[in-house]
């Protein structure tokens, strides 16, 4: 008697496919992604000023990132699924690169820090510009990616081979 298949057997894939994180040369990628961002960001929390002791260099680095990982997701997602060659630039340049880059914990660190200090009008003023600079600017990455690609889209394409209309 033969059994039929079901719907699970049919969408789920090989198990290699169910958990590519544990693919070494995924891995690598995000690793080494990720010792790119963290080394860009330690160079730039080092020659960005800190104007009134203010975390600026971290605000700019997690706004210039959330916009960059939009612009990148976006991107990616308009040239086909997440597969091969996009998933490897995913994996190195989203999670690694700009994961790296980006910090959500001395984001917190530094906004606690100048609560504990007095500072209660600026640490309000820096989460709310960085939560909700973060969440506009990668609405403007995606919004510019979407751009990009419908221009590319609307050029037109080079005759390729044949005879010429």
């Amino acid at each position: 008697m033969h059994s039929r298949p079901t719907v699970s057997s049919v969408t789920t894939p090989a198990p290699l496919e169910r958990h590519p994180h544990w693919r070494p040369a995924l891995l690598l990628l995000v690793f080494l992604g990720g010792m790119a961002g963290t080394l860009c960001r330690y160079w730039l929390e080092g020659v960005v000023p800190r104007p009134l002791g203010l975390p600026l260099p971290t605000l700019a680095i997690n706004l210039v990132g959330a916009f960059l990982l939009g612009l990148l997701l976006e991107a990616l997602l308009r040239t086909g699924p997440d597969r091969g060659k996009r998933r490897s630039a995913r994996l190195l340049l989203g999670t690694g690169l700009l994961g790296g880059f980006t910090t959500y914990s001395t984001f917190a660190i530094e906004a606690v820090g100048l609560g504990i200090d007095g500072d209660l009008g600026w640490a309000a003023l820096y989460v709310g510009i960085s939560v909700m600079g973060g969440i506009l600017l990668s609405f403007a990455g995606i919004a510019a990616a979407s751009a990009l690609h419908r221009r590319r889209a609307s050029r037109p394409r080079p005759h390729q081979g044949g005879a010429r209309p």
